[in-house]
């Protein structure tokens, strides 16, 4: 087993469970999307939406079990690519130098990560561990999102969510070896068309409920 220790806590390993978790999350962003859309058609769909998923039982277990998995990967292996960088070069160059590859994506991918992590914590208090023996979801929504300053905090952090899958979406495909110029220009065009749906199809959600 110490080949595949070896492997995983290598740089090349590290990035690899990056990628494959990153892709996770990205599959995983897309059917969350999909399922909250169910708000637009009022308290009546999206409860029975919310309702449908709860009857999975144990599949939903599993599932969070697995997120839960994704994500402490993905935030450990961050931090640790992270600090190797730092380390390969502790003093920062006097001037930087854009050769055309960098992006606002790429530069601030630990930072927006960082971001990312308290948002999840907080959407997590205020939705998923919420009282709900008195309240359906949607009433736990309509009432979070009441809060302009809330309001606000998600549609920052939606626009993080879109700086960081720009970058994140195409680099995975990358690491994965699904590097080619013929096919790199158009899965980076996907990565910000993926990047912009989930950011605005998310951050539209608590404007739509402030104000309808």
């Amino acid at each position: 087993m110490s080949w595949l220790t070896d492997t995983l806590t290598s740089s090349i390993g590290k990035k690899l469970l990056m990628a494959a978790s990153g892709l996770f999350f990205c599959c995983f962003l897309v059917v969350h999307l999909i399922g909250n859309l169910t708000v637009f058609g009022g308290s009546e769909t999206f409860n029975s939406y919310v309702d449908h998923l709860h009857s999975l039982g144990p599949l939903i277990r599993i599932a969070e079990v697995l997120m839960a998995i994704f994500a402490f990967v993905h935030v450990v292996t961050g931090l640790s690519l992270a600090l190797d960088n730092f380390k390969a070069r502790p003093v920062k160059y006097e001037m930087k130098k854009n050769g055309g590859g960098r992006t606002l994506g790429s530069a601030t991918m630990p930072y927006t990560g960082l971001v990312l992590l308290l948002f999840v914590l907080v959407h997590l208090k205020g939705f998923h561990f919420a009282d709900h023996t008195s309240r359906s979801v949607f009433d736990i929504m309509t009432g979070a999102f009441s809060d302009p300053v809330i309001v606000g905090f998600y549609v920052f952090a939606m626009a993080v969510v879109a700086v960081h899958v720009s970058h994140g979406f195409w680099s995975a495909f990358q690491t994965l070896g699904l590097n080619h110029e013929k096919y790199t220009p158009a899965i980076k065009g996907l990565s910000l068309i993926f990047s912009l749906t989930v950011g605005v199809g998310f951050g539209f959600i608590p404007v739509w409920l402030s104000f309808f």
